[in-house]
């Protein structure tokens, strides 16, 4: 089964913490990153897809994180 998830942060270090962090657990990029404007905030967003192959049902109470 292949999972995915979007990785978002604001434009700063972390996000690219959240992303090696999900890289070093074995997920793959997907796609190209995604920079915005939150304007509810007033500050720039991140964002990455990422997806993971793994065995089992897929169960949407999983922590997609801790996959």
């Amino acid at each position: 089964m292949k999972l995915y998830r979007l990785l978002t942060e604001e434009d700063t270090s972390a996000f690219c913490h959240k992303v090696s962090e999900a890289l070093s657990k074995g997920w793959v990029l997907y796609g190209d990153p995604t920079y915005a404007f939150d304007a509810k905030t007033g500050v720039m967003r991140c964002g990455q897809a990422v997806t993971k192959d793994v065995s089992g049902d897929y169960d949407p109470d999983m922590k997609l994180g801790m996959q």
